[in-house]
């Protein structure tokens, strides 16, 4: 098979040669576990700093002036110390990640995952590949933070058994997953999150307002189109290009191969497929009935009965579901192509996964550390109050504001990791600031999302973004920071400007933003 070729030379233009040195600068930066553990002690040196300062900004937790918390004086130190182990076993990302790699590692070492992709690669024709992958992540939202662990790695091993570069494969991915966040064709538990935090920033002047958890629903899903297509460009004709002079140097033995099938792998990938399909049905049998335990329980505040809420045991459980519906068929395709001799074999397959989580698990550490100590201080909070003061006071025509909210949205990301914390921050000051001015709470919510999605693949605080560089590091030994910020730059400044745009056509032209929703306040 064909691999990517380190003797083709990249095109070395004008946006090559900046990318180049986005990379150099990038990689430059400390070991990314370092540069969580030196922000960290520059978060505490800021606070103490900033401890006695004070502050008109109003705190909409709290309806009080914030507050910045100095992490250095001696209730805060020693609380910070206490919690350390708590703070690194809660740390979200770990158990999914873990759990999710274990069931992935079985499939992986018994030869399922790559029978899989053998298959469906002999059926797919190679131009679409990457279209097809930027689609499966975004579809991957429906699984809440799945995707991160599932999509991003299958990205580059798809597009390596393709004889195309797997770190393009992985920019594919992680543009879909990441960047793509809040595009969708499918509602998942993130649009009743925001619409439950946009209804009480709303409510705050306006007791009478109802806003749907759909009410982006037709604007998100027209938004799929738009990002598979700028997904799909900046991949083949930017991306990649630029890819053909790095060699992928990671361990051969590690690599999938694109050898035809033989008999024993055809009929034990039929039988994984069948097990996996019997897991699926099983899975639906027992969660469509109204009464079934997969709902969200009847005291539940909101969604009572429901499947795809956030408070539904289904939507808790993807994790462990996506774990059971790789481990089953792996185990299943082990056995029955002759791959797997005992039960040893599995638990092999599981501590090779583990082991090679070591690096992840080290920068986790580091990351908690810092997310639970700049959360603590309150910066964040203070930096994204007043991004949006200074918002409001400019006085900027509607669809100036708009690309304005898209731009404080993707710059407060760059600080503030979780999509939720930053709407509960902004959005308490923007939706009731901007219903005075006559724009909608949906409009409002529509430019938020923009602006959050865009900017997801470039931030290192992002709490999945050392898990992608471990990814880029299994086929590029020398990846870091810097790599992984040049191969997404592309991709989140064309998608700020074109989704921007795009948000804007849909305004200018009225067409409906999702169920229930308006442009203007109050809603005519």
């Amino acid at each position: 098979m064909s691999q990517p070729s380190p003797e083709i030379a990249a095109p070395r233009g004008v946006v090559a040669r900046f990318l180049d040195a986005v990379e150099r600068v990038g990689n430059k930066l400390p070991d990314p576990a370092v540069l969580f553990l030196g922000l960290m002690l520059v978060v505490w040196v800021v606070s103490a700093l900033l401890a006695n300062v004070s502050f008109a900004e109003i705190d909409p937790r709290s309806g009080d002036p914030i507050q910045i918390r100095n992490l250095l004086a001696g209730t805060s130190f020693t609380a910070f110390m206490a919690d350390m182990v708590r703070t690194f076993v809660n740390f979200a990302p770990l158990g999914v990640v873990l759990v999710a790699m274990l069931g992935l590692g079985v499939a992986e070492h018994t030869g399922f995952i790559n029978a899989a992709l053998r298959a469906v690669l002999s059926v797919t024709p190679k131009m679409l590949l990457t279209p097809m992958l930027i689609a499966v992540g975004i579809f991957s939202h429906v699984a809440v933070d799945a995707g991160y662990v599932l999509v991003i790695p299958l990205g580059a091993v798809i597009f390596y058994a393709a004889g195309r570069h797997p770190l393009a494969g992985i920019a594919a991915a992680f543009a879909g997953v990441s960047g793509g966040f809040s595009a969708t064709f499918i509602p998942s538990s993130l649009d009743p999150l925001l619409a439950g935090l946009t209804q009480e920033a709303a409510n705050l002047i306006d007791p009478a307002v109802v806003v749907n958890p759909l009410n982006n629903f037709y604007f998100t899903t027209a938004s799929t189109g738009l990002v598979v297509l700028v997904g799909w460009f900046l991949t083949d004709r930017i991306i990649e290009p630029r890819l053909r002079g790095t060699p992928v140097d990671g361990d051969a033995s590690d690599m999938p191969s694109m050898q035809t099938l033989t008999a024993p792998e055809r009929r034990g990938l039929w039988l994984a497929v069948l097990a996996m399909l019997a897991c699926v049905v099983a899975l639906v049998v027992t969660a469509v009935p109204l009464g079934s335990a997969w709902r969200a329980p009847v005291d539940a505040p909101s969604g009572a009965g429901e499947l795809l809420v956030a408070s539904a045991p289904l939507m808790q459980s993807i994790v462990p579901l996506i774990f059971i519906l790789f481990v089953v068929p792996g185990i299943v395709y082990g056995y029955a192509s002759g791959a797997v001799k005992s039960h040893r074999d599995i638990i092999a397959g599981m501590s090779k996964a583990m082991s090679g989580m070591g690096y992840y698990i080290v920068m986790a550490f580091f990351a908690a550390q810092f997310i639970y100590a700049f959360g603590q201080s309150n910066l964040g909070a203070l930096l994204a109050i007043k991004g949006a003061n200074g918002l409001q006071a400019l006085g900027l025509p509607t669809g100036v504001t708009l690309v304005g909210i898209v731009l404080l949205s993707g710059f407060v990301n760059l600080l503030v990791g979780s999509a939720s914390a930053k709407w509960a921050l902004i959005g308490a000051i923007m939706v009731p600031m901007l219903m005075q001015l006559g724009i909608s709470p949906d409009l409002t919510q529509a430019a938020y999302r923009v602006g959050d999605s865009s900017t997801n693949i470039i931030t290192p605080l992002l709490p999945y973004f050392p898990l992608i560089v471990v990814f880029c590091q299994r086929y590029v030994k020398g990846s870091g920071i810097g790599t992984l910020l040049a191969l997404m730059l592309p991709f989140s400044i064309t998608l700020l400007v074109t989704w921007s745009a795009f948000l804007l056509g849909f305004w200018a032209l009225g067409l409906p933003l999702g169920v229930g929703a308006s442009y203007v306040y109050p809603a005519g």
